[in-house]
């Protein structure tokens, strides 16, 4: 029995030292390796989280800001909507094609005027809108007075931009009514399309930074048009000139070298003379007049 135990003991012993020869070797420099992968993976994470976190802050900080200009004076809010009105011209027209402040002959003083030759003529940007009632309708929504109001409010500043900005044969047929804010300018269409139809049946085309960036690009583009066709016109118009002027100096070579054969042959004429008087005075010179 002891004999049987010991060749058992053997046995899984043997085992053991069998499996545990085959178990691989562990490589430690790999593990220190992969060790550094995960630590530069995870510094990159957490650099990327960081720089997130940063950007989510700003962003904080404009809503911040923008609520406290909606919530703000009438200045402050007048002044937003004017500065982001002329950084938006600044950056796309030409500085010949706009102007910001300037007196209309009607003694109107409009936000910004995009330069246009006649027709269409003049056309203008106005940045007021009517943020105290757009404020007073956020603060309840369920307010249905406020809601009118605000609409309301909206119609009224339309009719006023159509009253002092579209003049008959000074400006544009129509006027723009610029919206600093694009989610203002979409609650507007969605929530109060009345009103919007009401602006484009008073010619005043209501647009926000987004709008008035792709129109004020498609206005650069013919002026850049009208440009190309005015200096077309010029260079047509100097060529007939030369042509004319090119013509006229062949009719005056022409005339100069009919003048010239003439002279020529007048020459001749007189050569031919000149042959003929010589040899005559010649002979009168040989006579013998029988000198005494």
């Amino acid at each position: 029995m002891t004999t049987y135990i010991f060749v058992l003991l053997g046995i899984i012993i043997v085992l053991l030292v069998a499996v545990l020869m085959k178990r691989p070797t562990i490589d430690i420099s790999a593990l220190r390796e992969d060790n550094a992968r995960l630590r530069e993976r995870l510094a990159e994470r957490l650099g990327a989280l960081s720089q997130n976190a940063i950007e989510l802050k700003n962003i904080s900080g404009d809503i911040a800001n923008f609520k406290n200009i909606l919530m703000g004076n009438k200045q402050a809010r007048g002044t937003f909507g004017e500065r982001q009105l002329e950084d938006l011209v600044r950056d796309i027209m030409p500085p010949e094609t706009y102007a910001f402040q300037c007196v209309l002959e009607t003694g109107v003083r409009p936000d910004c005027v995009i330069r246009l030759p006649y027709p269409p003529g003049d056309m203008i940007i106005d940045s007021k809108f009517p943020l105290e009632s757009y404020n007073r309708m956020l603060m309840d929504a369920n307010d249905g007075m406020a809601r009118k109001q605000f609409e309301l409010d909206v119609r009224k500043h339309i009719d006023a931009i159509g009253e002092k900005y579209i003049i008959p044969g000074t400006t544009a047929e129509s006027a723009m009514m610029f919206i600093a804010s694009e989610s203002i300018f979409e609650t507007l269409h969605r929530e109060f399309p009345g009103a919007v139809e009401y602006a484009a049946r008073k010619k005043v085309f209501i647009v926000s930074p987004s709008t008035l960036w792709a129109t004020l690009n498609t206005i650069r583009a013919v002026l850049s048009d009208i440009k190309i066709k005015r200096v077309a016109a010029k260079i047509r118009k100097e060529l007939d000139a030369l042509l004319t002027d090119l013509g006229r100096l062949n009719d005056r070579a022409t005339n100069v070298e009919k003048h010239f054969r003439m002279t020529q042959t007048d020459i001749e004429q007189l050569q031919i003379s000149i042959g003929k008087i010589a040899p005559r005075a010649e002979k009168l010179r040989d006579m013998d007049f029988g000198e005494e």
